[in-house]
């Protein structure tokens, strides 16, 4: 089973104090350019993948989806998500992304925010959402980017410009990589690009656009603590379609 670290109460803590948590997609600066991925949600059968405190499935809901299903690894995560829901067309699953089964073309669109980086195995997960969308349906999801999984994680270097930059370790070297993020010992995986765009495309999808997301200027004057990702992309965001 996929590592779950939301249930440590150290890290849940810890997690429920970030924008995010406290403020739902407004507190996701990413959010803004990730909603501008999304196929219309009017009538539409919706899954989020790894769906936390289930903002988006809310969200979905309210934009006018006929049905939303969250899944989640996490019992902490998915009982808040249970307090803080009441619309009736919203369900929320216990479920391991690796071992994911769903009915074929059963779905309008695949959602998943900053989850499937924490996945061994992409691959399968892929073509079982491929499989289940209908012709024309969509994946939408944001993952942590590969320049941020394979940055070197005791801070900033001295460029040979003078300026202060991140060090990229080991980019090519593909695998698990171990962070201490609210919790000692949080496993990730670190995939290059390539490889990302490549597993979509093997399970049948086409590529529809790719953000590797950096903060406005407005942002960052809102929220200083923002500049910094400016220097490398921490996130990208990624739609893709089944054909028709």
């Amino acid at each position: 089973m996929t590592q779950n670290i939301y249930d440590d109460p150290q890290f849940f803590a810890g997690y429920a104090t970030l924008d995010r948590s406290v403020k739902g997609l407004d507190g996701a600066p990413e959010w803004p350019e990730l909603q501008k991925m999304l196929p219309p949600l009017s009538g539409a059968t919706v899954i989020d993948l790894g769906c936390g405190y289930g903002w988006f499935c809310r969200f979905a809901s309210d934009a006018g989806a006929a049905q939303v299903l969250g899944l989640d690894v996490s019992e902490k995560m998915l009982e808040r998500a249970r307090e803080t829901t009441s619309q009736e067309n919203i369900h929320y699953q216990r479920a391991d992304l690796e071992t994911l089964s769903l009915e074929p073309e059963s779905l309008d669109l695949a959602y998943s925010s900053l989850a499937l980086h924490y996945l061994l195995d992409i691959d399968t997960l892929f073509a079982t959402l491929h499989q289940a969308l209908k012709p024309g349906g969509m994946l939408v999801f944001s993952a942590e980017h590969p320049i941020y999984t394979a940055t070197h994680k005791q801070g900033w270097i001295q460029g040979s410009d003078g300026d202060k930059c991140w060090p990229v370790n080991h980019y090519q070297q593909e695998g698990e990589r171990i962070s201490n993020w609210f919790a000692e010992g949080v496993k990730k995986q670190h995939r290059k690009l390539s490889t990302w765009i490549n597993a979509l495309i093997a399970a049948g999808f086409e590529i529809s656009h790719l953000n590797e997301w950096g903060p406005t200027a407005g942002q960052i004057a809102s929220n200083p603590a923002l500049d910094e990702e400016k220097e490398r992309p921490m996130i990208f965001l990624l739609s893709a379609r089944k054909a028709r």
